[in-house]
This record gives C-alpha cells, sequence and structure tokens, in this order.
C-alpha cells in the first residue's frame, strides 16, 4: 500500500466516523429537546400541585359544620 493510498484510506475512515459522530450529535439532540418538553410539563404540573395544597391550607379541615343543639 503505498503512503497516498494510506492517508485516503485514513481520511475515509474519519469522514465515516464524522458522519456517525454526527447522526449521533443530532439523535441527542432530539432527545434533549423532548426531555426538555417533559420536564416543562412536569415543573408545570408540579406548581399547580403546590398551589392546590397551599388553597388547602387555607381552607378549614374538611369537618361537617358543628350541628345546633335544639
Amino acid at each position: 500500500m503505498t503512503e497516498e493510498c494510506a492517508v485516503a484510506s485514513v481520511l475515509g475512515m474519519l469522514e465515516e466516523r464524522e458522519v456517525v459522530a454526527r447522526v449521533w450529535v443530532e439523535g441527542l439532540r432530539e432527545e434533549a429537546a423532548r426531555l426538555a418538553e417533559v420536564l416543562e410539563a412536569a415543573e408545570i404540573e408540579l406548581g399547580r400541585r403546590v398551589i392546590a395544597r397551599g388553597r388547602n391550607w387555607l381552607r378549614p379541615w374538611p369537618c361537617p359544620p358543628p350541628r345546633r343543639l335544639p
């Protein structure tokens, strides 16, 4: 194998690895975007639950009102 052929072979291998890496990075970006959406939805739901819990603390205990005696 000549030196020129070896260099071309190495360059071809590097280009192939670059393509694989680009595909991998794109997949990771898509997954990160999906997870960001899931996280945002979870944060919104958590906020709703915290607000609901806060409202429940403001209410009196869920006991029936006292009865008046005749």
